[in-house]
């Protein structure tokens, strides 16, 4: 049985993440998506709050199991015997720098650690979470961008993040 993990921030997830979890769940026997937390980002949804976006946007994948983990990914490598590769999505040749970089590190940290790259479709090449952030900040349509199941859920959150943000803004600039 072979077994492959998809790690990523998933802030939020994004019908490109989708992409790239249907086509790699097609490709092994059991993926496990794992939200990562990076301490250097800031967040617009909790932890608990992206494992349920994406509990909900792959619902109907019967061989995806999703987790979370406050660490290094070469440690929950690790730690998880049963994880054969290491799955990364790209976009673009800017992505391919650093997630190259990340493989060497990966495998530098736990030699076992393979990494395989999955360029993403055509049509989800030019979506991330920074870009739906933005749309969503200016009240844009989020309905291509991400999964129909969290859409509402999604474009609640930024809606409201941007709304406070905008209104703090005015304040200073006003001071």
């Amino acid at each position: 049985m072979k077994t492959a993990i998809y790690p990523g921030s998933f802030d939020p997830v994004t019908n490109g993440h989708l992409d790239i979890i249907k086509r790699a769940s097609k490709m092994f026997d059991k993926l496990v998506v794992v939200v990562l937390i990076n301490p250097l980002k800031n967040y617009s949804f909790s932890i608990p709050e992206r494992v349920g976006l994406l509990s909900k946007a792959c619902g109907d994948i019967p061989n995806i199991e999703i987790d979370s983990y406050d660490g290094l990914l070469a440690d929950y490598f690790k730690e998880h015997p049963e994880i054969d590769v290491i799955v990364k999505g790209l976009r673009a040749t800017s992505d391919f720098e650093y997630e190259f970089q990340m493989a060497h590190t990966n495998k530098d940290l736990n030699p076992r650690a393979e990494t395989v790259f999955i360029p993403a479709s055509a049509n989800t090449t030019f979506i991330s979470s920074s870009m739906v952030k933005q749309v969503a900040m200016f009240g844009g349509d989020l309905t291509k961008y991400v999964p129909p199941e969290i859409h509402e859920q999604i474009s609640a959150k930024l809606t409201a993040e941007f709304a406070e943000k905008k209104r703090m803004a005015r304040l200073r600039a006003e001071q």
